[in-house]
């Protein structure tokens, strides 16, 4: 797989570039960018399958680069140093990012899974969804991964989340509910910007589609498809203030 590495310092880019020739032979690095002019002519130049992208860059970032380049063809594996609005819009479109400094463990992992993805020609998704959602007033849909590949839904379709086990069962207001292979602690996190409230260990709601409370040690909420979910006697304070409010 062909790679360009997009970072405005330097060192960074001889780093990651190291790192693929050492852990990940299967990655050709064929150019490099340090800003978004600069890797907007590498990727046109050079084609490639992977774009490592900083998403902090002198005169723009890492998402003005995708959009102007108008057709995503290549996966994007994102770097950075933590930004927590970019962090939830990666997390939501299930894009590939790495932290600074580059883990090596979470680098071959990224490039494994892209391999798997590229295979069953899934790649092109992620980054456009990801665009959606940026240019969105606010973040509208989801990527969910799941056994067979994966599934885009929008967010305020979802009425609640079930545990099972390390997966997580996604309930709608309409079809089936997918079964997603990711904790529930994992959607907590994304989800809970959404406006998402962990009722109890096992259960994720949306406080939007519950139709009933009904008293008790800890209560239990009825949601529209009339399914009735136990609340933590530790969740029911902060359940009822969210409806006070």
């Amino acid at each position: 797989m062909k790679a360009v590495i997009v970072d405005d310092e330097k060192d960074s880019r001889q780093i990651l570039a190291n790192y693929l020739a050492k852990y990940c032979p299967e990655v050709q690095v064929c150019g490099f960018g340090e800003s978004v002019s600069t890797g907007l002519e590498a990727i046109e130049a050079h084609h490639p399958d992977i774009v490592f992208l900083d998403i902090e860059m002198p005169y723009g970032n890492g998402f003005d680069l995708l959009d102007k380049v108008g057709q995503v063809d290549f996966e994007t594996v994102f770097v950075t140093a933590f930004d927590t609005y970019a962090i939830q819009a990666l997390n939501l479109s299930a894009a590939y990012y790495l932290l600074k400094p580059i883990d090596i463990d979470e680098l071959i992992k990224a490039v494994t899974k892209i391999k798997e993805e590229r295979a069953a020609e899934n790649y092109k998704h992620h980054a456009q969804v990801l665009l959606d959602n940026l240019r969105a007033p606010s973040p509208q849909k989801i990527m969910l991964p799941t056994l067979e590949g994966f599934e885009i839904v929008a967010i305020n379709t979802i009425l609640y989340c079930e545990a099972v086990d390390n997966f997580t069962r996604f309930h709608f207001e309409t079809g089936t509910p997918l079964l997603i292979c990711r904790t529930l602690k994992y959607f907590e996190e994304v989800l809970g910007e959404h406006g998402f409230l962990r009722i109890h260990r096992s259960h994720l709601i949306h406080p939007h589609h519950v139709i009933r409370y009904s008293k008790g040690k800890g209560g239990f909420v009825t949601m529209k498809d009339k399914r009735e979910l136990e609340v933590s006697p530790s969740k029911k304070k902060e359940l009822l203030e969210l409806f006070e409010r």
